[in-house]
């Protein structure tokens, strides 16, 4: 009994000992994978109880009115950045580079997150079976269902993989800069183009989020950090 007490405490004090060098970054995590997620899921409970967004229309509409020769080709070449011509090239040369450099942890990182996220906007796409908007014939139509978004899901799981690698370094507030910059411009191209309900984009950029922190949060433990770094004492004080 005596030995059982002793094991129990000391796994106490390990526990409050890493809570409290830890705790915070523990909470941001948590808070980080929960909030989006809420939003996504009031999103998709609106979606399915069938009422709609108050907001969609009327900004849809909006964009519609803004559409003109500069704009268009801007946010066409926007979208095919957000996607096969951006996105999907910088995916696979992020992988492929951080391999190379021997990068393991941060390459499984941005490999998961990356290919985790797309196949859940494949599956999540039939599942919801949202019919893209019709509101008028776009110049850059789509064929596939609209919820969630598949350019706004990969810009922001793309953005967040580089500001969560970017975090403990130098680079960190240029990368957000840039990042904030891009996934709204390519969430924006998407209601111009008429080809997606801003529900649909804030539907991407919650399930993006919220699984990009899950992964971080498996791949990098609590005081684990890329590149190497870390903030654990083996003694966990």
């Amino acid at each position: 009994m005596t030995e059982a007490g002793d094991t129990v405490r000391a796994e106490a004090r390990f526990g409050v000992a890493f809570l409290r060098r830890h705790g915070l970054l523990l909470l941001l995590v948590f808070l980080g994978v929960l909030i989006p997620l809420a939003g996504f899921g009031m999103l998709a409970h609106e979606l399915r109880e069938g009422e709609g967004f108050f907001f969609d229309v009327p900004l849809l509409e909006a964009a519609h009115a803004l559409a003109r020769a500069g704009p268009d080709r801007f946010f066409v070449v926007v979208a095919a950045l957000g996607y096969q011509w951006g996105v999907v090239p910088l995916d696979a040369a992020l992988v492929v580079t951080l391999g190379w450099r021997r990068r393991m942890r941060e390459g499984l990182f941005a490999g998961v997150a990356i290919i985790g996220s797309a196949l859940l906007n494949l599956g999540a796409k039939p599942l919801f079976a949202r019919d893209r908007p019709s509101l008028w014939e776009s110049i850059a139509p789509e064929g596939n269902y609209s919820f969630p978004s598949g350019h706004a899901m990969g810009s922001m799981t793309l953005a967040c993989v580089l500001v969560l690698l970017c975090w403990w370094t130098r680079l960190r507030w240029p990368v957000c800069g840039a990042a904030i910059v891009f996934v709204a411009l390519v969430g924006a191209s998407r209601v111009y183009l008429g080809v997606h309900y801003p529900s649909d984009i804030l539907a991407g950029w919650a399930a993006a989020i919220a699984w990009t922190y899950a992964v971080y949060g498996m791949v990098f433990r609590a005081g684990t950090r890329p590149w190497g770094g870390t903030g654990v004492r083996r003694d966990g004080a």
